[in-house]
Parts: structure tokens; C-alpha cells; sequence
């Protein structure tokens, strides 16, 4: 008799686990690094996934997809919009083509540190610019998290002063506010696409490229760029979107779940790539380029000469109130260290 009862009770507890697995959420999960735990991107996603299906009691299912397995950035803010994927972790200038006004992130020479920079993106700033997202996209900007702060390569001879930059073509993001950055320092910008970015540059298409030393490892960028000039001119971002049709869909429970489990992902995303930008001469060294570290001498040189090109362009295309608003803010976070 118990041994029957026992197996009955087995039994519901399947039947209802199948339940469960049948009526969950499918959370479809997309970011653009190789789908390893020793990349930024993909050890928060696997954080992601542990966190929100315990926290949810596998209410949700993560399904991960790496490496751009749904599409380029475009294509996968357009699912983001119209809800036919959950989530994504998308970087500044693919965002950018769906939401211009995240251009002003891309003022050059802006952030002196991580610090202030976190200071700013978890503050007022932050948190005003995500709800004039959701606003006017439906695209839910749950964090924000590096993309590396952003450094010169090229295969033609060291950059040490703008001087140095007059002569090269340099691979841009797909984003005008790039494009801007690149001629003010009298190069000449080429609009490539992140996954033809190893091709252009085995090829001879460019010179050089700007990027962070976690993209640069990434996809072995380094193989053919000998030289690397740390100027930092850009603390580049990753945002982590979510539909918010799928938001307003979770339960209490889950959005807290989401909320919650983001953060954790963001940290763990955040500690990896900040700690590849510190580590940044020493592992390209390590793969062979010639590092360069500008004196803060040099840096200004490049602020001066980059940031009023840029700051004009980022007034008229964003607005010359959010320019300002961004502005204050990290003269205020950098004070307040």
C-alpha cells in the first residue's frame, strides 16, 4: 500500500514538473562574444540563466545564443520592438542605429575612470535616459555595463599625438557620431560592420580600428595590427535591452526575478571587461603589438582636438540639452569622488 502511494506521489510530482516545464516562459537571450565563460558577455549570461530559473522556479527558461546567432544588432533591436525576442546585450553603436540620442555616450575623452562612469549610468542620468528609451522605442534598458573603453590600432606605424593619425583609414562603427570622431583627428573613418571587421583588416581595407582590448582579444584583432595607442578615447557600452511587451508580461515574481538577476549579471560583466581595460598593456603585449600609453599631456591634445568636432555633431543630432545634461552629470559624479 505505501509502496503504491509512494509511486502515485512520483508520479504527480512529474506530471506536475512537466506542467511547469511546458507552461514556462521561453526568455530568448542574445549577445555578440564567443559563448565562453572567459568572455564578459557570455559569463553574465550564464549568470543570468542560473539566477532567473531558480529565483523563478523554472517559471522562465534563458535560452542563450552567442555570437550573434540571431542576427546583427540591427535586426536584433528590431526583435527587441516588436517582441519577437525577449533580451539582448547589444553595444553603443549597433543601439545607436535604432536610438540616435545613444550617441551621446560616444562624447570622446569624457569619463576619467570607471568609477565616475558607473556614477553617472546607475544615477539620474542613467535612469532618465533608459525611461526616454522605453518611451519612444518599447525597448526596456535594464543596465548598463563596458564595452571597454575604446584605444587606436593600426598596422602602419605607432600613434602617439592627432598628428599621428593623418593618413590612415580607421574601421568605425556603423554610427555617424564615429565616423565624426575619426575625421576630427584627420583620419579617415570606414563604416564596417563588427563581423567583417577581422577580414578588413587581413585584407589591407583599413589601416587600423578602434576598440576596446576585450574585443580586441575577442576576435584576434591583433594578428594583424602591430601597433596599439591607449588613449581611452571612448568608454564604450553595453546595454542590456529587454522587451517591454515581455516585461509587462512577467508576473510580480518574475519581473523581480529579472530585475534582480540582471544586476548580478551586469556586475560580473562589468569586473571582466574593467578588469581586461586595466590589464590592457600587458595582455597586448603579451600577443605581440607595440603599446603605446599617451602622457596626460598627449590626452589633452586629443581631447582638444577630437571633442569640439564631436560635441557640435552630438548637438545636432541629439538635442544640445541632453549634450548638456551628460556633461553635468559626470562633472558632478567626478566631484563627488
Amino acid at each position: 500500500m505505501f509502496k503504491k502511494l509512494a509511486l502515485l506521489s512520483a508520479a504527480v510530482v512529474a506530471l506536475a514538473a512537466g506542467v511547469q516545464a511546458a507552461d514556462a516562459k521561453t526568455l530568448k537571450y542574445t549577445h555578440f562574444q564567443p559563448g565562453r565563460p572567459d568572455q564578459p558577455k557570455h559569463a553574465a549570461a550564464l549568470e543570468f540563466e542560473s539566477c532567473v530559473e531558480k529565483a523563478t522556479n523554472g517559471s522562465i527558461d534563458v535560452e542563450i545564443y552567442p555570437a550573434g546567432q540571431l542576427g546583427n544588432a540591427t535586426s536584433v533591436l528590431e526583435g527587441l520592438k516588436f517582441g519577437t525576442l525577449e533580451l539582448a546585450v547589444v553595444h553603443d553603436g549597433g543601439i545607436s542605429s535604432v536610438y540616435q540620442p545613444f550617441d551621446v555616450f560616444a562624447m570622446p575623452y569624457l569619463f576619467p575612470d570607471h568609477a565616475t562612469a558607473y556614477k553617472v549610468l546607475d544615477g539620474e542620468f542613467g535612469q532618465m535616459f533608459a525611461k526616454k528609451m522605453l518611451d519612444e522605442t518599447g525597448i526596456r534598458l535594464l543596465a548598463y555595463a563596458d564595452n571597454g573603453i575604446r584605444h587606436f590600432t593600426n598596422s602602419k606605424h605607432p600613434i602617439k599625438t592627432p598628428a599621428d593619425m593623418k593618413g590612415l583609414k580607421i574601421r568605425v562603427q556603423p554610427a555617424p557620431v564615429f565616423i565624426s570622431l575619426v575625421e576630427s583627428l584627420g583620419a579617415s573613418p570606414s563604416a564596417i560592420d563588427w563581423a567583417e571587421l577581422p577580414a578588413a583588416l587581413a585584407q589591407g581595407t583599413v589601416d587600423g580600428q578602434e576598440n576596446s582590448v576585450t574585443n580586441i582579444m575577442a576576435a584576434s584583432l591583433y594578428q594583424n595590427q602591430p601597433y596599439a595607442t591607449l588613449d581611452g578615447h571612448v568608454y564604450s557600452l553595453h546595454a542590456y535591452l529587454m522587451s517591454d511587451a515581455f516585461y509587462h508580461g512577467l508576473t510580480d515574481v518574475e519581473r523581480q526575478a529579472v530585475d534582480t538577476c540582471v544586476i548580478k549579471a551586469r556586475d560580473i560583466h562589468r569586473q571582466m571587461t574593467a578588469a581586461q581595460d586595466d590589464a590592457a598593456e600587458e595582455m597586448l603585449t603579451k600577443v605581440g603589438m607595440q603599446v603605446y600609453v599617451p602622457t596626460k599631456e598627449q590626452i589633452a591634445e586629443f581631447r582638444e582636438t577630437a571633442q569640439p568636432a564631436v560635441r557640435a555633431h552630438l548637438e545636432q543630432k541629439v538635442g544640445k540639452e541632453l549634450v548638456e545634461q551628460l556633461l553635468a552629470a559626470e562633472k558632478a559624479a567626478e566631484a563627488s569622488n
